[in-house]
């Protein structure tokens, strides 16, 4: 199998090679191409690809390439893991909103709204590439957030795409390794939109564990995800971490007011990766990249491209069309459930209804989705400010209107429509 990563520069890329000679047996690779516009970050993550290969004596060979045709020409997959604008893009993500009193998010929230804005453009560029330069019956794999949005623009395209995050799969480990059983023998009752999710059930040996989990375990489960066990307890499911940006928006945005923001920590982080990848001596995958985020990413793709190429067919979590999944959401909408991969596509397991309030949820923060692809890909003010005033931790217009101001002008460089 030959692989494109596209954004193969990035500091994560070690994560990905690590799980590849790990579990080369699951995935059998003969090329890895790693495909970014930085040829210095090319250089050093690519030597660091390299050696880890040749030291655990896995044969693939690792191409580095700033030209994107030639990194996807006659490739069996692509995956794309890009952050349009750096960590200085994020920071500002992160930042900006504090001036209208909203939290500081790279994935939702008004700075997931400008994520989006940078993002979905250059996805769509490269899925093109993809098209007409690929085997033709290559897939996307798309690990770039906001993954829900960024998914649905490449399958209203017409590409063969698919969303993966790593939410889901670190669940499903850490329930593993309580209950002492291999991750294969957990079941997630995974659902909701990308970085909007609830676990509803977590099932081993066919019984649903999660009320038991609940039960004796509140204060952990909620400690995990940073919110109050009194919410769990009444919810009934465990909630993503990502859900105490609605769930407990004012306490987050006085952490962050207080705190610097996550990309000064990651640049930090990725000053020493680079290091470490410079460092010809070295052929391991160094602790610090644990602190990068990302856990189980490797495993996660590895064992959904070993699915696509023939694998072990097991539901897996991923982003895909809803089809009636969901019935109060549109068939093309984009959500996050358990599916496998079957005669040559995604088909999801079915999933019961959902309580009302996570219904309800779900079905707002849809609809700022819809806003938001619709302002990424013909954009105007005037969309980008449907789609902030419709996001769920906005709504007030007046608000809108000064953070679409704020996005505006951090991103200005980034609209070609501007």
């Amino acid at each position: 199998m030959k692989l494109a990563i596209v954004g193969g520069g990035s500091t994560y890329t070690p994560e990905l090679i690590d799980g590849f000679a790990r579990l080369r047996d699951t995935l059998p690779l003969e090329e890895i191409r790693l495909v970014d516009p930085d040829a210095e970050r090319l250089t050093l993550v690519g030597g660091m690809a390299r050696r880890m290969l040749a030291h655990a004596g896995h044969p693939a060979r690792v191409i580095g390439t700033t030209e994107l045709v030639a990194g996807v020409d006659d490739v069996d997959a692509v995956l794309i893991q890009l952050r349009v604008g750096g960590q200085d893009a994020r920071h500002a993500d992160e930042t900006w909103p504090h001036e209208v009193q909203c939290i500081g998010q790279e994935t939702t929230g008004p700075g997931g709204l400008a994520k989006a804005l940078r993002t979905v453009p250059v996805a769509l560029r490269i899925a093109e590439a993809v098209r007409e330069h690929a085997k033709p019956d290559a897939w996307i794999v798309d690990f770039t957030n906001p993954v829900g949005i960024v998914t649905r623009a490449l399958l209203e395209h017409g590409h063969r795409a698919v969303g993966l995050c790593n939410v889901a799969i670190g669940f499903q480990r850490r329930y593993a390794k309580l209950f002492g059983v291999g991750h294969d023998e957990v079941q997630l009752g995974h659902v909701g939109l990308n970085h909007l999710t609830w676990e509803r059930s977590v099932t081993v040996g066919g019984e649903d564990k999660l009320p038991g989990l609940l039960a004796d375990h509140l204060d952990t489960l909620a400690g995990e995800v940073h919110l109050a066990p009194e919410l769990l307890m009444q919810l009934g499911v465990v909630p993503s971490y990502y859900l105490r940006y609605y769930y407990a928006h004012d306490e987050v945005l006085r952490e962050q007011l207080a705190e610097p923001s996550r990309a000064e920590a990651v640049r930090a982080i990725e000053r020493e990766l680079l290091d470490v990848y410079a460092d010809e001596s070295r052929h391991e995958k160094p602790a610090a990249l644990d602190g990068r985020g990302g856990a189980f990413y490797s495993e996660a793709a590895i064992e959904l491209l070993a699915a696509m190429q023939g694998g072990v067919d097991r539901a897996r979590v991923v982003n895909l069309r809803n089809d009636g999944v969901l019935p109060f959401l549109p068939d093309d909408h984009v959500i996050e459930v358990p599916a496998v991969f079957r005669d040559g596509g995604f088909v999801a397991e079915p999933v019961a209804p959902l309580a009302s309030e996570l219904a309800g949820l779900i079905a707002a923060v849809a609809g700022y989705e819809r806003l938001a692809l619709d302002a990424a890909v013909h954009g105007g003010r005037d969309r980008v400010l449907r789609a902030m005033r419709a996001h769920p931790l906005v709504l007030q217009h007046e608000r809108a209107e000064r953070l679409t101001d704020l996005l505006m002008a951090e991103n200005a460089r980034f609209l070609e429509w501007a």
